[in-house]
């Protein structure tokens, strides 16, 4: 086999090498320039020599193949790359005439205000006026609101606002721009005017499902439900509300509410069944093509109909390559055995989209088929061996891909297994079937949604058990890497020695060590929250979270999309305490749901009796200059303001806390809210002592606060600026900041640090956008040289 030039050793190394190459060039912080592109492609051309040389060993294809998928990816990510919106276009209206080119998604924005989101395919741009016209990305994503409903393939002309592909950067946080990146968006929008000029044909794809999408909620009363079957039978993820994600995700049976193969597959099955006995009445069709080769191909024909109607998700790629690949090898007679049919389904689908390797789909997908194959065995007679394959079936997926869900995820369900057991044949075999057949009789819909409703009050009943999810903290790499081999080794089967091995492996990814200050010293971790204020200050033992964050739109807020996923990334199972500076909806916008998603010991502000998070909230404090506390060798102080501020009229920025927190070893850090200048000079006078090497930038750098008053007191050596991506406010002011550099204070900003992280112990910093870099992320001109962010580096990224 080894001399065969192509036998399965070699195939098998080609296909691991491919995805070799696609993930190493997904782990670079940019892409060749074009000297290294030219030393790579003269290499490329060495090994095929070499190849053709040696009698084509299997190592050296593998090193070709691994080269070539690494080039193909880059040139192709450059392609991507090469139309990027110039800043200088940012934030202007722009005439964009063009296509709907994606199923749009109902949204609501600041208000209530209903609105879509839509990919749009652009055309043409409208005259500016400038002597050079914009280069505006052949895809944009666009929001509009309050206007007319949009429906896929129709052609607009919109006036739009449009800004870089930019998107929040922290730790355990979702990554907005390699999702804008693998969608093919360059920039997004805001719709400010728009004009209908053609209708959809009758004929596009996408408005076709649009239009059954329009049935099924028309038909399901309940929109939980109507979104729920959307999703099965249209592919349509974004149909389902925010809170059902979240209890799939807490009962770990997200998976099965998506297109997955077992539905293209047995979609493919029934078009087969079909197909044979119709085929096998035409004697001259089954001379010309055997029946059962007729029915494979049918069955491959439906399910990339299918698939393709369904939005093409990597499950239903993997499922029809591999139905194709298994037709192609038994018309040429041929059996490859199941792992390289496997390998060549991934190979195929990453072929088509390279960035498939960065989703979770991706892995979960493949990695599920994997294991079931790995660990299954033949069927057995009778209904009790069946029913306990079933079930051993069950284990084998919900162990086995425990720690790759808890990777990509960061939270495990304790109640997965028993979930799944409800969902998987509710699922595949009623509701799906159900949602399916009811584009042709549209009553069906009703019957698969009280199929649904009851599942899902089935579900919330599991998510409600004490322990029925785990968020463990980030862990290395090369735990993460042990813990799968060892679910490999746990569901295989092997002696039982090996699978005591394989659990001992998974353990460290469960219980990771957490890294933590030395005493007397705190770290402060300043989140990109966009427009707002947030930020984490960890001890050995304790933690406090001063601020909370905006709200993005209902039901979305920093509390639930940043620092929740932060906090448990990080290991901290609880706050000690709460710091609300003052009532502004940037600083307080996150806080209820924290306080929902993690204990809080105590809550101090300066929020009025009666406000709805002191009602909600735990014990409750005023803040007060003069309140004080040590934890673990580290002194807190509020400083602002006094009892006298609250009865003295105040704007609520006025009566901002003020909080000053001093290491052991000297070094101190001042959070002063959104307090103005006029209380800035007050507290300046009051308050000898305001020296600090980290400064919070009051009030995001408003012009209004800052006060030179206030800089000479603290005198820091870095302050940090906390504000959205172009902010709409002008944060930070070019005056302030013009006012820290006259006083040699490096500024860091979020928008172009991302995260920041400060430790007291060295008095080093980073961010975790230069952590984090890949080639796909947005540059923004940092504020602050790279020499002032050098620091060590986050947990988890060792």
């Amino acid at each position: 086999m080894a001399r065969q030039p192509w036998g399965m050793r070699e195939l098998a190394a080609a296909g691991l090498a491919w995805l070799a190459g696609l993930a190493l060039l997904h782990r670079c912080e940019r892409l060749p320039a074009a000297p290294e592109y030219a030393v790579l492609a003269l290499a490329l051309v060495a090994i095929a020599g070499l190849w053709r040389l040696r009698h084509r060993h299997w190592a050296l294809l593998a090193g070709g193949v691994a080269l070539a998928a690494f080039l193909q990816g880059a040139v192709r990510a450059e392609w991507r790359l090469a139309t990027e919106l110039h800043p200088a276009w940012e934030g202007r209206d722009l005439v964009l005439a063009g296509r709907v080119d994606s199923l749009p998604v109902a949204v609501t924005g600041q208000g209530g205000v209903p609105g879509w989101r839509f990919g749009f395919a652009v055309e043409s741009v409208g005259a500016t006026g400038a002597a050079l016209p914009p280069e505006v990305p052949a895809r944009l994503m666009l929001l509009a609101y309050d206007g007319p409903p949009v429906t896929a393939g129709e052609r607009w002309r919109f006036t739009a606002r449009l800004k870089r592909a930019h998107g929040l950067a922290n730790p355990g946080g979702f990554d907005a721009e390699l999702w804008l990146f693998e969608q093919g968006l360059r920039a997004s929008g805001v719709v400010r005017g728009a004009e209908r000029l053609q209708a959809a044909p009758w004929w596009g794809l996408d408005a076709a499902r649009q239009r059954l999408r329009a049935r099924i909620q028309a038909q399901v009363a309940d929109p939980g439900a109507a979104g729920v079957i959307a999703a099965l039978s249209l592919g349509d993820q974004a149909a389902i509300s925010h809170a059902d994600w979240a209890l799939l995700r807490d009962t770990g049976v997200a998976h099965a509410f998506s297109v997955s193969g077992l539905h293209v597959t047995m979609f493919a099955w029934l078009a087969a069944a079909l197909v044979a006995p119709l085929w096998r009445r035409s004697g001259r069709l089954c001379l010309r093509l055997p029946a059962p080769a007729a029915a494979r191909w049918a069955g491959v024909a439906a399910a990339l109909g299918y698939a393709l109607f369904s939005g093409w998700g990597v499950p239903a790629q993997r499922t029809v390559v591999m139905l194709a690949a298994v037709a192609v090898l038994r018309s040429l007679g041929l059996r490859w055995p199941w792992p390289l049919v496997l390998l060549a389904a991934g190979v195929a689908v990453t072929a088509a989209d390279p960035w498939a390797l960065t989703q979770p789909g991706f892995w979960l997908s493949f990695g599920a088929v994997g294991l079931l194959m790995t660990a299954g065995d033949a069927a057995a007679p009778g209904w009790r061996a069946r029913l306990k394959a079933a079930l051993r079936t069950q284990a084998v997926a919900t162990v086995g891909l425990a720690p790759l869900s808890l990777i990509c995820f960061a939270q495990l369900s304790a109640v997965g297994l028993l979930a799944n057991l409800l969902t998987i044949p509710l699922i595949s075999f009623v509701a799906t079937p159900l949602a399916l057949l009811g584009a042709l009789w549209a009553p069906l819909w009703t019957l698969a949604a009280w199929g649904v409703q009851a599942l899902v009050s089935a579900l919330k009943l599991l998510a409600a058990w004490p322990g029925a999810v785990w968020w463990p903290p980030a862990a290395p790499g090369w735990v993460q890497g042990l813990a799968l081999l060892g679910a490999a080794l746990l569901v295989m089967r092997l002696p039982w020695r090996l699978r005591l091995a394989g659990l001992l492996m998974a353990v460290p990814l469960l219980w990771p060590a957490v890294p933590r200050p030395p005493a007397g010293e705190f770290e402060l971790l300043a989140p990109d929250v966009g427009q707002g204020n947030a930020v984490l200050v960890r001890t050995t033992g304790h933690a406090l979270l001063f601020d909370a964050g905006p709200v993005y739109a209902p039901g979305a807020d920093a509390g639930e999309r940043v620092l929740l996923p932060l906090l448990r990334a990080l290991g901290v199972r609880r706050l000690d305490m709460l710091v609300l500076s003052h009532r502004d909806g940037d600083h307080v916008g996150g806080a209820a749901t924290l306080m929902q998603g993690l204990p809080v010991a105590e809550l101090r502000s300066s929020l009025e009796p009666g406000h709805a998070l002191l009602r909600a909230g735990p014990a409750a404090v005023r803040c007060e200059a003069g309140q004080g506390w040590t934890w673990d060798g580290v002194r807190f102080d509020l400083l602002h303001p006094t009892p006298a501020h609250y009865g003295a009229g105040l704007k609520p920025n006025d009566l901002s806390c003020v909080l000053r927190i001093a290491a052991a070893s000297g070094r101190r850090a001042l959070l002063a809210g959104d307090l103005q200048a006029d209380q800035e000079r007050r507290l300046a006078q009051r308050e000898p002592g305001l020296r600090a090497d980290v400064l919070l930038v009051p009030h995001h750098g408003s012009k209004t606060s800052s006060s030179a008053e206030l800089l000479a007191a603290v005198r820091p050596v870095v302050a940090v600026v906390q504000a959205g991506y172009r902010s709409r406010f002008g944060h930070p002011a070019p005056p302030v900041l013009a006012r820290y550099q006259a006083a040699g204070i490096a500024v860091v900003a979020s928008p172009s640090c991302g995260a920041w992280r400060w430790a007291s112990a060295e008095g080093a910093s980073s961010c975790w956008r230069d952590l984090s870099r890949r080639y796909w992320t947005d540059r923004v001109a940092p504020a602050v040289p790279d020499a002032a962010l050098s620091g060590p580096a986050w947990p988890g990224e060792e």
